[in-house]
């Protein structure tokens, strides 16, 4: 018998056909969801606001498109990347409140931004749960008008937009 076909590679050999075709049927049935995902929209779809009475549980995604409106309306925007990123390189006017450090930088952030201030969080794109993370502590701390960005930051600089460097 051919070394070949042993039965050990035989097995390696369906494990793989089986992986690719689940792979496969995956892929094609979430394509929609997979293709926003690489082009940087959003794929999670949660109400643009909640019903009357309703309490909000979750930030509510913005898309790129959405941005420089929300931005010119005077929303806050947030960085919830570490501060070393952050002073490297973020979008104009963010302001540096790292989701590793919250329990150290609430008490001032609520005193500088109430609880109805409307906001955007970023981090590092569609990988990072770090904005949606800390949108929920916020939500959880009594702040109504939490939007996660989710593209973040990468999807910013690859569009070829503005970036500021400095302290937090």
């Amino acid at each position: 018998m051919s070394s070949l076909w042993c039965p050990s590679r035989r097995v390696l050999l369906e494990a793989l056909v089986l992986m690719l075709v689940a792979a496969s049927m995956g892929l094609s049935l979430n394509y929609t969801m997979v293709m926003k995902a690489f082009t940087g929209g959003s794929v999670v779809a949660l109400p643009q606001a909640p019903a009357a009475g309703a309490v909000l549980q979750f930030p509510v995604p913005v898309d790129y498109e959405e941005l420089d409106e929300l931005l010119a309306a005077g929303q806050l925007l947030v960085d919830a990347r570490d501060p070393q990123i952050y002073v490297a390189a973020h979008l104009p006017g963010a302001i540096s409140f790292p989701l590793g450090e919250i329990d150290q930088l609430l008490p001032a952030f609520s005193v500088n931004y109430p609880r109805e201030t409307p906001m955007i969080i970023y981090c590092n794109g569609f990988g990072c749960p770090d904005s949606f993370d800390l949108g929920v502590r916020l939500i959880a701390e009594g702040y109504s008008r939490v939007q996660v960005y989710e593209g973040g930051f990468p999807e910013w600089r690859d569009r070829g937009r503005q970036l500021e460097s400095g302290t937090p």
